[in-house]
């Protein structure tokens, strides 16, 4: 009928350079919409190629290929709804990020990314060319325009499109997640909505991607910003929209609409989704980690369980004189409750080899963290050699207050190919045990319940690297050095703004110097899932070699 219009979305996950399955999903989307009688199948931003490619798109093979593959995909898009999809294109011109039309055969239409983003992870502007603004396009009775995720937030591109006759706006996007990410997109698209007085589409990425996650959260907006279709977070979903024409225009019909997880499930589920598919996508099935009885490698073992099955999750348990009966004990006790498997490997025979090495050089010195970094490299050389032997995977379990400050040591506790603690600070460790062990979703491969003993989430964090250890010794209480991290991290505030909050300027100086000096570690260290706007690594970006300090 030529008052009604089906578009079906395809909220999928692509890997990053595997254009045969990328494309091959999407054809598996396209055979779903044609048999609920779609006019359009439509997938996210640069979907075939895998979102980001970073300077992948910059090589003339990488591109050849992808051109290809979707002139091969055009070709099999015969008899059936027209297939929106994102890829990169090249001419003479210059390089672009584009979205294709395909139907009958062939490519229809070509619109090409106007706004090119260069903030937060994006540095778009190093590796595409800005396109014109692209008009609508027709499918069957619909005219539709296409701005291209960055598109979407600068009012131009949607204008010009209701302008020119577009009679919705279809935006398909590669927008990572970080916390409270919905609400901010919710915003910009109800002030498009606004402008033209158009439905809008916003169709998004789900799926991890080195650090990043896109977490989906697709959905559609009639005029006066009216929800009418909602789906959901960090989920796989093919969805079937119905458009009506009627004496206002085109109007989407009201469908479903799913219940959005709130920060501390969206932060869980991201850390799940981003270690399950930064392994699958390499190649790996399975992890080891170190289990030290202790809160943050509590916290790892549950994600990597909840992630790829607990029967994936080999924990390992590396004791020393300083270890004490209770971390023995709660770490038996976390794996038992997560059905891991639980090795233990003292390092007491390795730590006596070593320093007796080195004791022609080190007798007579007085031991100090030398002696502390020694036990913590050994056991990062048995879980490496565990990994290497076995086919796992090694997380590393590092917070991110610990590596903002650098309360770790390299090519010990850092060692590790992933780390899903990297963007959660200390304080948000508690509370995510806290909700983890009273919330129990489908999407969890490890049991219900409390998995995380009380007794781990309730002692006194220590590193347990001499007698009687705790980490306040070495740093502030938590939620004193979280709150003045967040404040110079999150919010680059200066020495000044902090102290007139309330913080006491000796800490504060005393952290900053922490902070700067930390640097080159993080540089080295692996890569974790964004939950923030100031990750570590593409959010923030900082020399190894500053000697500023902050005089105010």
């Amino acid at each position: 009928m030529a008052d009604r219009f089906r578009l079906t979305l395809a909220q999928l996950n692509a890997t990053v350079g595997a254009f045969a399955a990328n494309a091959e999903k999407a054809l598996a989307a396209w055979a779903q919409g044609r048999a609920a009688g779609a006019d359009m199948v439509a997938l996210p931003e640069m979907f075939l190629t895998g979102y980001q490619t970073q300077d992948l798109v910059l090589k003339p093979a990488f591109v050849r290929e992808a051109m290809a593959a979707v002139e091969a995909l055009a070709a099999q898009i015969t008899d059936g709804p027209a297939l929106g999809i994102g890829a990169p294109y090249w001419d003479e011109t210059g390089h672009y990020n584009a979205y294709y039309v395909l139907q009958d055969g062939k490519v229809v239409a070509r619109l090409l990314k106007h706004h090119l983003p260069h903030d937060d992870v994006f540095d778009e502007m190093r590796l595409f060319d800005s396109g014109p603004i692209s008009g609508p396009y027709r499918i069957g009775p619909l005219r539709i325009g296409t701005p291209v995720c960055e598109d979407a937030w600068h009012p131009d591109v949607a204008e010009t499109l209701a302008e020119t006759g577009a009679e919705i706006l279809l935006v398909p996007n590669g927008s990572p997640y970080r916390r409270r990410k919905l609400d901010l997109r919710m915003n910009v698209t109800v002030a498009r909505v606004v402008e033209t007085g158009l439905p809008l589409v916003y169709l998004n990425m789900v799926g991890g991607q080195d650090d990043q996650l896109f977490d989906g959260a697709s959905f559609v907006l009639n005029p006066h910003g009216q929800l009418a279709v909602q789906m959901a977070a960090f989920e796989e979903q093919i969805e079937h929209v119905d458009f009506e024409r009627g004496p206002d225009g085109w109007r989407a019909v009201p469908g479903r609409c799913d219940a959005q997880p709130d920060d501390w499930e969206q932060d869980y589920r991201a850390m799940v989704l981003g270690l399950h598919d930064y392994l699958t996508k390499s190649g790996f099935s399975k992890v080891v980690l170190g289990l030290s009885g202790g809160i943050d490698s509590a916290l790892v073992a549950v994600i990597a369980a909840d992630a790829l099955g607990p029967q994936n999750v080999h924990c390992v348990m590396l004791p020393s004189e300083y270890t004490s009966q209770s971390s023995l004990d709660d770490a038996a006790d976390i794996a038992g409750r997560l059905g891991t498997r639980l090795d233990t490997v003292s390092i007491e025979g390795a730590r006596d080899a070593v320093e007796g090495a080195l004791a022609h050089l080190m007798g007579g010195t007085k031991p100090d963290v030398t002696e502390e970094n020694i036990q913590s490299r050994l056991r990062g050389v048995m879980l490496m050699a565990i990994s290497n032997k076995f086919g796992g995977l090694l997380l590393t379990t590092g917070n991110k207050s610990e590596m903002a400050v650098g309360y770790c040591t390299i090519y010990g506790d850092m060692s590790g190919g992933y780390n899903p603690l990297k963007d959660l600070y200390k304080t948000r460790v508690f509370e995510t045990c806290r909700w983890r062990n009273a919330n129990h979703r489908p999407w969890m491969q490890a049991p219900a319940g409390e998995v995380i003993p009380p007794s781990i989430i309730d002692k006194p964090p220590s590193a347990e690297l001499r007698p009687d250890q705790k980490d306040q010794d070495s740093l502030p209480p938590y939620e004193v050095l979280d709150a003045i991290l967040e404040r110079l991290v999150e919010e680059d505030q200066s020495v000044a703004e902090i102290v007139a909050a309330g913080f006491d300027r000796a800490t504060v100086k005393r952290v900053e110097q922490l902070l700067y000096r930390a640097e080159w570690k993080r540089f080295q260290s692996a890569p974790g899932p964004r939950l923030t706007t100031r990750a570590f690594w593409l959010d923030r970006r900082y020399p190894m070699v500053n000697r500023w300090r902050d005089s105010s």
